[in-house]
């Protein structure tokens, strides 16, 4: 669906990649603290809309962080308060069916607005006498109201077409290729580092990565462990590395 997809957990970092590799998923951040989460959601916000998936009470502060806000139906309730939407199957295959309705939505709200706005440019200057003195062309009241009504039906009519779209069919998925997956996937990367201990070792940590010509922007938690560096362009592992540890930090992992 061109969507990048980050799995988000406090659980061991072997048993989320585990988890994530059978799942396919583009990016793993593993071992993040509830507050780290929020503070991991703020930074790929950088990066363009971001929706966030969660159940539990951790999740809450990330769910409100988060563009758009998904809670399962089975969840916490505090969860379901922070979410903008709320999956009452509980089924996580229903994200993407909830993106494809969203975006079939927008779809026929575009397509409404633009046949409102074709069809009143035509209509109001005929029915108000402007054309009148050039070609002699004008507009019966009556004729004007079933007009009136036409669009109306139309509108409605082109709305209704919702009911029958399959949000299940992912044959209309906007795809991506694998190419340009893989370009978007290196332009964030998320570094695990050891000796954090506080707000001003985060400090220190982000202002050396963004000193880094490549660098755009880095969001560093000392709860966490990590720094999700966002890339202007491509930058090797080495280089981001050397420049953390020259601080006395020891970088676990890059990806």
């Amino acid at each position: 669906m061109g969507i990048r997809v980050v799995m988000l957990t406090g659980d061991n970092e072997r048993t989320a990649k585990a988890i994530g590799r059978q799942a396919g998923v583009d990016q793993v951040i593993a071992g993040v603290l509830p507050d780290g989460k929020e503070s991991v959601i703020r930074s790929l916000k950088e990066q363009g809309k971001v929706i966030m998936v969660g159940d539990g009470i951790n999740d809450a502060p990330a769910l409100t962080r988060a563009d758009i806000g998904i809670a399962i139906g089975a969840g916490t309730d505090i969860a379901i308060d922070a979410a903008d939407v709320v999956l009452m199957k509980s089924r996580l295959s229903d994200v993407p069916a909830s993106i494809r309705l969203s975006r079939a939505t927008l779809r026929n709200i575009h397509e409404n607005l633009f046949w409102a706005f074709f069809y009143n440019v035509i209509g109001i200057p005929l029915a108000a006498g402007v054309w009148i003195p050039v070609f002699g062309w004008k507009l019966n009241p009556m004729f004007g109201a079933a007009a009136m009504s036409l669009s109306s039906f139309c509108v409605v009519s082109n709305a209704l077409r919702l009911n029958f779209f399959n949000i299940r069919n992912a044959a209309k998925d906007k795809k991506i290729k694998a190419k340009q997956k893989k370009e978007k996937k290196a332009m964030v990367k998320t570094m695990k580092i050891e000796g954090m201990m506080c707000g001003h070792c985060e400090a220190r940590v982000k202002k050396c990565l963004e000193a880094l010509p490549a660098v755009e922007g880095a969001e560093v938690s000392h709860e966490a462990g990590t720094a999700v560096v966002a890339l202007k362009e491509a930058l090797d592992d080495e280089t981001l590395k050397k420049t953390v540890e020259e601080q006395d930090y020891k970088v676990i992992s890059i990806q």
